[in-house]
């Protein structure tokens, strides 16, 4: 089942990065990485148009309550939203606490191993602090980064679906997984 999340007072630190709530202040940045053609099909959004798309998109951000904005040196580079995976797809896991993770690393960034750093955290604290049972993971398949940061964090293979994208496509998509057990088994 989907567990509610609220990260408002959350922080989370790494070696090099700060997971944090968004705010409003953090608009430039946003828009600076969101704009950047090949940073958003990675999951599903094209490049932001405007500076007003981004503002929307980031006021969402701070509602919803469930994004990390990832700071980098005073600077945020990307995101890490704890979405609600597909009960849908997979009723099997009605019965455990659960949620799905998705990210978005500014182009400038990649290659850094700055989302495996990011991931690592906030695995960390779903498993610890909120208790989940099982965390989802998916990546379109031509998205061999966004399966690669999947693989350093210890995610495994459950399944194939498809993944309707706010483009409107249809994408094949490969469901990962990590259960607490597992993760617990590896530290």
């Amino acid at each position: 089942m989907n567990v509610p999340v609220d990260i408002t007072n959350t922080v989370l630190r790494t070696e090099r990065l700060i997971l944090r709530p968004f705010t409003m202040k953090d608009l430039d940045d946003f828009y600076e990485y969101a704009k950047v053609d090949g940073v958003g099909q990675m999951a599903g959004w094209q490049p932001h148009q405007n500076k007003e798309e981004s503002e929307v998109i980031l006021y969402m951000f701070i509602e919803e309550k469930k994004t990390f904005a990832i700071e980098y040196e005073g600077k945020v580079i990307g995101s890490l939203g704890i979405e609600k995976y597909n009960e849908e797809h997979f009723p099997e896991f009605k019965d455990l606490k659960a949620r799905e993770i998705g990210y978005v690393l500014s182009k400038d960034y990649w290659g850094r191993g700055m989302m495996p750093e990011a991931v690592s955290e906030v695995i960390r604290y779903l498993f610890e602090e909120m208790k989940l049972d099982v965390i989802f993971c998916g990546h379109f398949l031509w998205n061999r980064q966004s399966e690669r940061v999947m693989e350093k964090c210890g995610f495994v293979h459950y399944a194939y679906d498809q993944f309707r994208t706010r483009m409107g496509t249809l994408e094949d998509n490969e469901v990962r997984i990590l259960k607490r057990e597992d993760w617990l088994k590896s530290r």
